[in-house]
């Protein structure tokens, strides 16, 4: 039973990864099930009866059997919004840039007349983000046109992302507290790789949440 259940685990993986929707994935787990265990009552492994590469069968017996499918298209979605992301904090460096002297002389001003610090500090925090979050989102919806559900994904993108963004911040911060603010070069990939490590893990989850809903709706349309 244990090797039944280990092939099928790999096969319904391999199936999530080439975008079978659950109701689908759960009617070919359901007839390999019956096969094995077929097979198993002859005296024949799983091993025996699906080959050496179970992913590769899997993907064979979901093609035989018509099964539609969206493909995840992680690698693809996660480069170019990392690099659309990458060209915002471009765009974004260039705005801190410009509004650092202006929110310096606004906070400066008599308390009455000038900008309070709390404003100005999400402002110059804030504005910047939000262009990142935008040039990512809009690189996907652009770049990426026939993907299927890259509309739902941006969609999910604009939420998921701020919300890594905020999740990493206070991270990166206390990182670079612990090194003293340090500027050497490996401490800033450290910092780097934080940063992108949240947005590829936002982007992706994105992603799932985008297809997730895709099944949901399919296998509630089915019902």
């Amino acid at each position: 039973m244990d090797t039944i259940d280990s092939a099928l685990a790999q096969a319904d993986r391999a199936w999530r990864k080439y975008g079978v929707g659950g109701a689908d994935r759960a009617a070919l787990a359901a007839d390999l099930r019956c096969d094995l265990r077929a097979a198993e009552a002859d005296g024949f492994g799983p091993a025996q009866l699906l080959g050496p590469d179970i992913p590769a069968f899997a993907r064979r017996l979901a093609d035989e059997a018509g099964v539609a499918r969206v493909p995840a298209e992680s690698g693809r979605l996660i480069g170019i919004a990392l690099a659309g992301a990458a060209a915002g904090g471009g765009i974004g460096l260039a705005l801190l840039t410009t509004m650092y002297p202006m929110l310096i002389r606004l906070a400066d001003r008599p308390r009455s007349l000038g900008l309070p610090v709390q404003v100005a500090v999400v402002a110059y925090y804030g504005l910047p983000a939000l262009v990142v979050v935008t040039a990512a989102v809009v690189a996907v919806r652009v770049l990426l046109p026939d993907v299927p559900r890259i509309r739902e994904t941006g969609r999910a993108m604009a939420v998921l992302l701020p919300l890594a963004g905020i999740l990493v911040t206070p991270l990166t911060m206390a990182f670079a507290w612990s090194t003293g603010y340090s500027t050497a070069p490996q401490v800033l990939i450290i910092e780097i790789a934080l940063v992108v490590g949240a947005l590829t893990g936002a982007t992706a989850l994105a992603r799932r949440w985008a297809l997730r809903e895709r099944h949901r709706l399919v296998e509630a349309a089915s019902v």
